[in-house]
């Protein structure tokens, strides 16, 4: 891997050695550069869990949704010389939790562990200590990792449950199915619409469709994107995301 192009694709120097900071710094600058999206759905595009395919996809100027995202982020990490396992965690819906591999994230073992997720979409700018059970301030929310029985967290932001993680370690092909009903099935939430979003430093920008959407504190305004020529300004402008055309619904 070229691990100098995928620090320069995200703004961040190479660390003498990966220690808590320097992950720090990884994981804000990766979440303001790379964005969460689902456009290849709409577009037509398989996405494939292969660790190369994944890191090439982000230095070229793409996002990704929690597998591409925390599977590069892995790559990159262990590249410069870290401990990275995958773990498989369940997202909180408005039916309860959902199943396991909904969702990946990161443990990096360092001068302690760490809980990091650069894939989530709306999420903590910093890793998580995953050791620590009391509140971990972030400069965009209150977070707590709360036991949940079997060796389980439950990660909350603002005292509301988001996933549920476990322990053990997974393959990155464990994920795979998951994958493919993420992108296939019609039930699916990534089915329902092209989205593209990026956290920026007072808070997130997203193009839904044909709507852009910036968000500052609590403050949310919306603008219609009348045409093509709009959506893909839209796309590059706010997002980094060259495309060639629109995906579609």
């Amino acid at each position: 891997m070229d691990v100098d192009a995928y620090l320069d694709r995200i703004g961040a120097r190479r660390p003498a050695t990966v220690d808590g900071p320097a992950l720090v710094e990884l994981h804000e600058r990766h979440l303001a550069a790379v964005p969460f999206e689902n456009l290849d759905i709409h577009l037509g595009v398989p996405i494939e869990l292969d660790e190369d395919r994944l890191v090439a996809k982000v230095v070229g100027g793409r996002g990704g949704f929690c597998y591409e995202l925390n599977g590069a982020f892995a790559a990159l990490l262990r590249a410069l010389g870290a401990e990275v396992t995958l773990l498989s965690a369940g997202v909180y819906g408005p039916s309860g939790l959902g199943p396991p591999f909904d969702h990946m994230a990161l443990r990096v073992d360092l001068d302690e562990p760490w809980l990091a997720d650069v894939g989530f979409g709306r999420h903590c700018l910093h890793p998580l200590r995953l050791s620590e059970r009391g509140d971990q301030v972030d400069p965009v929310g209150t977070f707590r990792l709360v036991e949940a029985g079997g060796g389980d967290l439950d990660v909350l932001r603002d005292g509301t449950a988001q996933y549920r993680v476990e322990p053990r370690a997974r393959r990155l092909s464990d994920y795979a199915p998951t994958c493919w009903w993420q992108q296939t099935w019609p039930s699916s939430h990534f089915r329902s619409g092209p989205v593209a979003s990026l956290q920026t430093a007072d808070g997130q920008v997203t193009v839904a469709g044909r709507t852009l959407i910036r968000t500052v504190g609590t403050e949310r305004t919306e603008t219609t994107l009348g045409s093509d020529a709009e959506v893909l300004a839209a796309y590059r402008e706010h997002l980094g995301i060259e495309l060639d055309r629109v995906p579609q619904a």
